[in-house]
């Protein structure tokens, strides 16, 4: 086992900090953690309650040995850094999953490398989400819920440690059915009652310090002048536009299933099918109706559906289809002269289906060289282009906003671009507007949000580039203001 977790590990570092391109998500968690590591708060600006914030705590927790290992690279590549510790741990949770559900070594084994060597889970890993966080803590609660030593506490651990999951990402709370039907079939009858009265103690005691947190902040219902706990969350279920239907080619949600899919076929329609019949093996219902609940939210039409969203869903493929393969092969007697053959055959047909696309796919995630221009723009930062950065104010995404700070750019003067004109601290601390910016750091995440901002538009029409690094619409141009026109 030790060996298969070197391996998933060297395929996520290898090459993290140059593919895939950075996500303005990832910025976002960073400089969030940041706030929490130097006691600012639970976010960099004002905390709106978008997501719990224990992801980004987490993320915290583990910055500081990337930032000791990797002191010249820029703050995302340091951030993937300290996500090979989750992935370490959800590789390790998987194998002790599949051993809980009954799986031999072998399919243990082999549910840890389906879900390691996914060219699919590969990339989407190595990028800072709270999908990770939260998966991590979800198969944890499986694990505990599955104890061999049926234990109380062992299973106030497993509510705890769901707990922790919904709070690193909210969105993990749709598997509790599979975790109530674990924690059914992994408790004593005898004892089964105080089973479940200790997971929801552990559960609902672990999760209500984030309500708590906003009620004594004196923002859990909505009220002028003040962002809401319930506000927000009602905006989160109802309030953003969604991706269509999965089902109807053309739509955000099917480009990007279809997306998925094509990455790791094996995984994602093999582990889907492999879940429906698991449904109809006891010991792997779990892990089943757990794929199956997460299928059928993303297949909810009109829902909102996020590119990491599959994040939560590849390690419980993984094992539904090792767990079927498992099955499978059990189902011949031990001595029977079909086994070995049978063995062979499942083999040889998994390697035939996933070998080609694996290798073409892993070798771009080993080798691709996306992200220069990220590299370059954060060298430019600490490079001292800038005479006085500790009055210089510069609007950036949220990629660079915590290499502009790193590089002695005061906080409260790096502006995220997708604030300028919905934050109403940061419009107020621009007393003349667009005149008090003095950089812009053009990224296409930014130029994306052009049309949305007027104040951003504003500034790209008064200012002038004195950078560039990249051609074309993946470039990132340093764009000084020019507050003397207009």
């Amino acid at each position: 086992m030790t060996s298969l977790l070197i391996l998933i590990l060297a395929l996520r570092a290898w090459n993290m900090g140059n593919y895939p391109f950075p996500n303005d998500d990832e910025g976002t968690y960073l400089a969030q953690a940041w706030a929490v590591g130097h006691g600012k708060g639970l976010a960099h600006y004002t905390y709106w309650y978008d997501h719990p914030p224990f992801g980004w705590i987490q993320l915290a927790a583990l910055s500081w040995l990337p930032a000791a290992l990797l002191p010249d690279s820029p703050a995302f590549v340091q951030g993937r850094a300290a996500m090979l510790v989750v992935v370490a741990g959800t590789a390790l949770l998987v194998h002790t999953v599949a051993r809980r559900t009954g799986m031999g070594r072998g399919a243990a084994a082999g549910a840890m490398l389906l879900f390691g060597l996914s060219p699919l889970a590969i990339p989407l890993q190595r990028q800072i989400y709270l999908d990770g966080f939260a998966t991590l803590w979800a198969l944890a609660a499986f694990a505990l819920a599955l104890s061999p030593r049926r234990h109380l506490w062992h299973h106030i651990a497993a509510g705890a440690a769901f707990a922790a999951a919904v709070l690193s990402k909210e969105t993990i709370a749709v598997l509790l059915p599979a975790l109530l039907l674990t924690l059914w079939q992994g408790s004593h009858p005898r004892t089964r009652t105080f089973s479940f009265a200790g997971f929801g103690s552990g559960l609902v005691l672990t999760v209500l310090f984030y309500p708590l947190y906003a009620l004594l902040k004196g923002e859990l219902l909505p009220g002028p002048g003040h962002v809401s706990l319930l506000g927000t969350l009602r905006f989160q279920l109802g309030g953003r536009e969604g991706s269509g239907s999965v089902l109807q080619t053309g739509t955000d949600a099917n480009t990007l299933v279809d997306g998925w899919i094509s990455s790791d076929p094996l995984l994602l329609a093999g582990g889907c099918a492999a879940a429906v019949a698991g449904l109809f093996v006891r010991r792997l219902r779990p892990v089943a109706l757990a794929v199956v609940v997460l299928v059928l939210v993303a297949l909810r039409p009109g829902g909102y559906l996020p590119q990491m969203y599959v994040v939560q869903l590849l390690p419980f493929l993984a094992l539904a289809l090792a767990g079927a393969a498992h099955a499978l092969v059990r189902a011949l007697p031990a001595r029977h002269v079909w086994r070995l053959p049978a063995i062979a055959v499942l083999l040889a047909a998994v390697l035939l289906a996933a070998g080609p696309g694996h290798v073409r796919q892993g070798r771009h995630a080993l080798t691709a060289t996306q992200n220069d221009v990220y590299h370059q723009a954060a060298a430019w930062l600490h490079a001292g282009h800038v005479r006085d950065v500790s009055r210089a104010r510069v609007v950036t995404d949220g990629v660079l906003w915590l290499d502009a700070v790193d590089a002695g750019f005061s906080p409260g003067r790096v502006i995220w671009h997708y604030k300028l004109d919905q934050d109403p601290a940061v419009a107020r601390s621009l007393s003349r507007g667009w005149r008090d910016v003095d950089y812009v750091l053009s990224t296409p995440a930014l130029r994306g949000e052009r049309d949305n901002l007027p104040t951003l538009r504003t500034l790209f029409a008064h200012s002038e580039a004195v950078a560039t690094f990249g051609e074309g619409g993946g470039r990132i141009e340093v764009l000084k203001v020019m507050k003397g026109d207009g």
